[in-house]
This record gives structure tokens, sequence and C-alpha cells, in this order.
């Protein structure tokens, strides 16, 4: 591996490994979350940890794949770019579910997150395929995610 390609890798490491910590510095298992009705078929809290581990290393894999696949310089700032909002929607998902003890506005700020993934996809995919399927699992995991939002906001009624 060159020196040029290993700082792509250390970059996304590191703006992985960012994400992740805030995400779960935000996120607080405690009375209130545990008194949330569930449904039946919601994973076990464990369940989340080895997914989020998952889904960071392949879409850090993606970055880095897509930034070494794109020519220009303005394409890989839109890929920042792109990450980055990702990035802040999936932290901000955890602030309002977790912190703010909203379900109901995390299921609004759900669709963005979807979104964002669905973009990052897309522009990926027009230099790397690669790079592109590599993130099918975590449009799969928001789309799951937010399926259990919507069923918790159903189970619990209103949070105002």
């Amino acid at each position: 591996m060159t020196r040029a390609s290993l700082f792509p890798v250390l970059i996304a490491g590191l703006i992985a490994v960012m994400v992740a910590v805030m995400g779960a510095t935000i996120t607080d298992i405690g009375p209130w979350y545990r008194n949330l009705a569930q449904p039946r078929w919601a994973p076990p809290d464990a369940t989340y940890g080895v997914a989020w581990t998952v889904i960071y290393a392949l879409t850090a894999l993606a970055g880095v794949t897509g930034w070494l696949a794109m020519p220009r310089w303005s394409e890989r700032e839109w890929l920042l770019g792109l990450f980055a909002l990702n990035g802040f929607l999936n932290i901000l998902w955890s602030l309002l579910f977790f912190r703010l003890h909203r379900p109901d506005w995390a299921l609004v700020e759900v669709l963005g997150l979807w979104l964002s993934v669905v973009l990052l996809i897309v522009f990926v995919w027009r230099r790397s395929m690669t790079g592109a399927v590599l993130l099918v699992p975590y449009l799969l995991w928001v789309t799951f995610a937010g399926y259990l939002n919507m069923t918790i906001v159903r189970l619990n009624g209103s949070f105002s």
C-alpha cells in the first residue's frame, strides 16, 4: 500500500471511529428506553453494537474505495461533503431518540438519514460499483431502524 493510498484509509477510519464514539456517547440505554414498549421482533441490545461495527467498517471501506476511484478533486470534495452530512444525520438521530427522548422527531429525521445513504450509494456508484455495494448493508440497516422507530412511536403514543 502506498503512502498516497494509506492517507484516505487513515482518515476514513478516524472519521468512522469519531462518528461511532459520538453516537455511542449520546446513546443512553437507561430507564426511559427500557420502559418503551418494543415490538416482539426488536433485536436484543447486543445486536446493535455488532451491526454498527460492521456498518461503520464497510462504510469507511466504501469511502476509501470511492475516494480512490474519483480522479478529480471536485468529486472527492462532494464525497467528503456527502459523508459529513451522513455522519451528522447519523449522530442527530441518536440525539433526538436517546437524549431528547423524541422517537417521533427521530422518525422524521431518519428519512433524511436514509436519503443521505441513498445519495452516497448513487454518487459512489458512478465511479466504483464496489464502493456503492459496500454501502448497501448501511441502507438496509437504516431501513430496518426506521421501521423499528416507526413501530416504537406507534406502540408508545405521544412523546410531547
